[in-house]
């Protein structure tokens, strides 16, 4: 257990003025927890995020706007990613990725996004997450996965799966989303899942996702939500047996969330207590 220090928090008052102080936030344990062992599967790897650094045999950051190549990473997003403590610190024994708003590089807001690439690739298996989520319009986190080696090609045609992401305004629902060639828009399959009660920055979840040769299930505190099979894809579109990488990261703006606007409450934060991977 680890409790950051020196991070300079930001609040914003109901009309969007952003107040800096050094309070902190205190981050409670309620929520849902996931087993520790599932049958036919052993843990293969797991990070519980105690501390007091990023893990950097497993894990790296990835800086900047996305530019000069990919400028807003694609989505027209508005941070730039930093590995400041500020922006990504351990509290309470567990890792928090905070999106600010302040002027930084050119940028009006900031946060963090760390990923496994080239450290700790995987293929298949049951993949379990427990966060708490952020909210707020403009609010973007995720929790997804990439291609070690774009074998079929560029993106989408190497795959992409989206084990969660949520839109700030909407609170309570997150999505799992598969991505895969030919072309993007048209070649994706995302399902939904809405709490039935609550929001998901209320308390803890566990996101889930399992992952076999022809077919990938997603999980939201154990309930299924979404199958995928091969056979939906399309055999010739099907990239996922190879060996993909994590990624988490807190966005602001984008295509899909729109911008914060003065109802957004920042800093905002998605807190992470474990990743665990069972092979």
């Amino acid at each position: 257990m680890s409790t950051a220090t020196g991070a300079t928090i930001s609040r914003a008052t109901a009309t969007g003025t952003i107040v800096n102080d050094d309070s902190r936030v205190a981050f409670t344990n309620a929520g849902y927890d996931a087993p520790t062992s599932y049958a036919g599967y052993t843990l293969a790897w797991s990070d519980e995020f105690d501390g007091p650094a990023l893990n950097t045999a497993a894990w790296s950051h990835e800086n900047g706007d996305g530019c000069p190549n990919i400028c807003g990473w694609g989505n027209n997003e508005l941070e730039y990613y930093t590995d400041r403590p500020e922006n990504l610190f351990f509290q309470d024994g567990k890792l928090v990725i905070e999106a600010r708003k302040e002027q930084y590089s050119g940028k009006q807001y900031t946060s963090s996004k760390i990923l496994t690439r080239g450290k700790k690739p995987f293929k298949y298996g049951r993949i379990d997450i427990r966060a708490k989520l952020p909210k707020g319009k403009g609010i973007w986190p995720a929790l997804w996965l990439l291609p070690q080696d774009n074998v079929f090609g560029g993106w989408p045609r190497s795959g992409e799966i989206d084990l969660m992401e949520l839109v700030g305004h909407e609170a309570n629902k997150v999505y799992g989303t598969l991505h895969f060639g030919p072309g993007p828009g048209s070649t994706q399959i995302s399902r939904g899942y809405t709490l039935p009660s609550g929001n998901f920055n209320d308390a803890f979840h566990v996101f889930s996702l399992e992952w076999k040769q022809d077919q990938i299930k997603w999980f939201v505190d154990g309930n299924l939500f979404s199958t995928v099979n091969k056979t939906d894809v399309g055999t010739a579109n099907w990239p996922f047996n190879e060996q993909f990488f994590l990624i988490f990261n807190l966005a602001v703006g984008g295509n899909w969330p729109g911008n914060p606007d003065a109802s957004t409450y920042l800093p905002q934060w998605m807190v992470v207590d474990y990743i665990r991977v069972y092979q």
